[in-house]
């Protein structure tokens, strides 16, 4: 892999029928970093996201995390090598508490009282302290994705996978989740699919812009936003 890059795909491609979602896409993602991926409805972003998570099996194409070949793996057996997931699909058990939910995620690699440590610090980083005995099916939308995110937190992850973290939630829990991002990016490197382009704006430095199946633009959030090109794509003009 190139220089410090601990995720890479060469030639990714996925087809549906006679459909190219995926169109040879070539990316590469350094350590500590953190990439936004976009791209209007259709582009190919969450099927890129997908063949990172396993969720898709590629067409044709490799993916590649910190040198492991990954392509075709299922999920959990990419979340073993370190890598916390975040789908638009929840992840949690909404019969048990916040506390109950992350505990059981710190447990499937440590012990009890390990568990116990890790679920205290993620509480506290996260500030979900007052809501940590409340089921969760009684939580507020933007409770619930923090206590998504504290659940991948309890694996102790090295490469973060979130898609929409931002999707669905009020100002200021968007600006909460803005911080809460920044200060896993400090221990991580992440990727991130979202649609909110205030929200990119306020975390991304490189940003990966899919269309048709293809990267149209891969540059640094202010250069990508002022592109004209981007604009168009998004408005739906023809270039």
């Amino acid at each position: 892999m190139p220089g410090n890059a601990v995720v890479e795909t060469q030639g990714l491609s996925v087809h549906f029928g006679g459909v190219a979602a995926l169109d040879r896409v070539s990316v590469a993602i350094a350590e500590k970093e953190l990439r936004c991926l976009i791209g209007p409805n259709g582009a190919g972003k969450s099927t890129f996201f997908k063949c990172l998570t396993g969720q898709l099996k590629p067409s044709e194409g490799t993916v590649q995390i910190r040198g492991e070949d990954t392509t075709g793996w299922n999920p959990h057996e990419i979340a073993r090598l370190g890598v916390g997931i975040k789908t638009q699909v929840p992840s949690v058990m909404n019969g048990l508490t916040a506390r109950e939910n992350i505990w059981l995620a710190a447990k499937r690699r440590n012990t009890a009282r390990q568990a116990d440590r890790i679920v205290a610090e993620t509480l506290d980083r996260l500030k979900l302290g007052e809501f940590a005995g409340t089921e969760v099916v009684r939580l507020a939308h933007g409770q619930r994705q923090l206590v998504e995110l504290g659940i991948v937190l309890a694996g102790k992850p090295w490469l973060i996978l979130l898609d929409e973290p931002a999707a669905g939630l009020t100002g200021e829990e968007v600006q909460r989740m803005v911080e809460v991002i920044r200060e896993m990016n400090t221990e991580a490197s992440l990727i991130i699919v979202e649609h909110d382009m205030h929200f990119i704006r306020s975390i991304a430095k490189i940003v990966t812009v899919f269309h048709q199946g293809r990267v149209l633009i891969e540059a640094p959030v202010e250069t990508v936003l002022a592109d004209q090109k981007v604009r168009d794509v998004y408005l739906g003009r023809k270039g």
